[in-house]
């Protein structure tokens, strides 16, 4: 059971990137899925989910309106779009599945990747 997450990388203020998940060894159509992050000196934090299905997605305020979290399950595949970045969503970026609880707690998540850097220079 693998997560990988890719796409990060340095962008400048007001750019976009792509990050993407893959999962290998388990098919995500069963999970809700979500990205977080973690910046240095600082803990990991909820950055969006999206429910198995793909029809319900969550956002943390600091993301609402400049990010978006998809999937396709087909392609056993997760994204999040971040558009109009800032300095201070430098962090690094990590994908995880969730069977079921609050997809806004870390600690129901069953399965995590290892994390993409993501910079962002002003």
């Amino acid at each position: 059971v693998q997560l990988q997450a890719s796409g990060g990388g340095l962008a400048q203020a007001g750019g976009s990137l792509r990050l993407s998940c893959a999962a290998s060894g388990f098919s995500l159509s069963s999970y809700d899925m979500g990205w977080f992050r973690q910046a240095p000196g600082k803990e990991r934090e909820f950055v969006a989910a999206i429910s198995w299905r793909g029809g319900s997605t969550y956002y943390a305020d600091s993301v609402k309106g400049r990010s978006t979290i998809s999937r396709d399950n087909a392609k056993n595949m997760v994204y999040l779009q971040m558009n109009s970045l800032k300095p201070e969503d430098t962090a690094v970026y990590y994908c995880a599945a969730i069977y079921s609880g609050d997809v806004y707690q870390q600690r129901n998540y069953k399965y995590w990747g290892q994390g993409t850097q993501v910079t962002v220079s002003s």
